[in-house]
């Protein structure tokens, strides 16, 4: 019997050539996912469902668990709403990266 060798999403990466744009693409989907889960921590914390969360933002329960999943990028105005419907302040900060400081 043959056995398949599995590797790691990070072996994966490390094996193949990081062009810019798979860059960007990486720090796209880090981004969705970091602001999904805070979204869905502090949801969670207020023991609210994507339905009530959707109804306070003024968004369906389905746009709810598309964002939660990561799957889209949300605008600013969108954040600003899920912030709020969350009693959170959104705020945007350009700084500069660890390494330059």
């Amino acid at each position: 019997m043959t056995q398949t060798r599995r590797t790691s999403l990070a072996g994966a990466r490390a094996a193949r050539a990081l062009t810019p744009e798979i860059e960007e693409e990486y720090a796209a989907a880090r981004l969705r996912f970091v602001l999904a889960e805070a979204v869905r921590k502090q949801r969670q914390d207020l023991g609210l469902s994507q339905s009530e969360l959707g109804r306070r933002a003024g968004m369906t329960q389905s746009a709810v668990a598309r964002f939660e999943g990561g799957g889209t990028v949300p605008t600013i105005p969108v954040l600003d709403r899920l912030a709020r419907a969350l009693d959170l302040e959104l705020r945007v900060e350009l700084a500069p990266h660890a390494e330059s400081a």
